[in-house]
């Protein structure tokens, strides 16, 4: 078959190339991809995460065509999304059952797609914050895939969305998915008020400002690292600023199936926009790669896994 693989000497670090099939385990699904979501942390760093030859990708949607052989999940001919640390970017990949969900006939492929990652990243960090209901919460690196779907989430638990953004032109469309403030640059500028909680997906000196913007017992939940710049924060000022505040270094974890069909589900409902800025046939996916790490893409980033 063919896949997207890690390759050292490709000026994107990637080139199709035909592989072996993959062997399910016995709690695993075989799946005919049909359509992938590109994170741009697997992207950047694929070198630092890939053996040459190695297939990457975390998020796939597509077609079951064998089942689990242990009976567990979806039958063959099921239209599903997967999650996985590997294996996403190719037309076929074997994927847990712990980590696969079903997509009702009415949800596109590519849309379903975008959720594995940033959907279930989103709800699990606003988890983490705690009860946001009539509370502010600031989202920073709000246009992108994580941000999208963390502004939304936040809206839908009752939160008072504070959405942070490079530029005024990143910011568009954030109001209408539930942001009711946006804030610009590395010093947060037109924060009119302190927040409670917050989804970092920058990093860097925006996460110290962020930071010193937390009310008394207020939690960040550090995301990602967008800014590639290091963390420095004056943690005696912040101990006399303001008691309790804390900063989780958060990670996706694993068992995501009850968090995918629950992100699947409001996608039917209509209740959760997936806005994929970009989508194009996986033979294009230099330009595809080059756009996502230039930031030139506000949302997801979809390839169609074409024969």
């Amino acid at each position: 078959m063919r896949a997207l693989v890690h390759d050292p000497a490709a000026r994107v670090g990637l080139a199709l190339a035909e592989v072996a099939e993959p062997e399910p385990a016995a709690d695993e699904a075989l799946v005919a991809v049909g359509a992938v979501s590109l994170n741009a942390g697997e992207t950047r760093y694929v070198a630092q995460m890939r053996a040459p030859g190695e297939v990457p990708g975390w998020d796939a949607a597509g077609v079951v065509v064998r089942a689990a052989a242990d009976g567990s999940g979806p039958p063959v001919g099921a239209r599903v999304v997967t999650f996985g640390w590997g294996g996403a970017w190719a037309e076929r990949r074997a994927v847990p059952i712990a980590e696969t969900a079903l997509v009702p006939d009415g949800v596109d492929l590519g849309d379903a797609a975008t959720l594995p990652v940033a959907g279930v990243t989103a709800l699990r960090a606003l988890r983490g914050l705690g009860n946001v209901l009539g509370r502010r919460v600031l989202v920073t690196g709000a246009s992108g895939g994580v941000g999208r779907f963390a502004v939304q989430l936040a809206a839908a638990m009752g939160a008072e969305v504070v959405a942070a953004v490079g530029a005024p032109a990143r910011g568009e469309g954030l109001r209408e998915i539930g942001a009711t403030e946006i804030v610009h640059g590395e010093e947060l500028e037109g924060l009119t008020a302190d927040v409670a909680g917050v989804v970092d997906n920058v990093g860097g000196p925006l996460l110290a400002r962020a930071f010193a913007r937390l009310e008394p017992g207020g939690v960040v939940q550090a995301v990602g690292s967008s800014s590639e710049q290091p963390l420095v924060l004056d943690l005696e000022a912040e101990r006399r600023r303001a008691g309790g505040t804390r900063l989780e270094i958060m990670t996706r974890g694993a068992d995501s199936a009850a968090d995918l069909t629950a992100l699947v589900g409001l996608l039917a409902a209509g209740r959760l926009d997936p806005h994929v800025g970009l989508r194009r046939p996986w033979t294009d996916y230099e330009e595809t790669v080059d756009a996502l790490l230039g930031r030139r893409v506000a949302g997801k980033v979809v390839l169609d896994v074409t024969s």
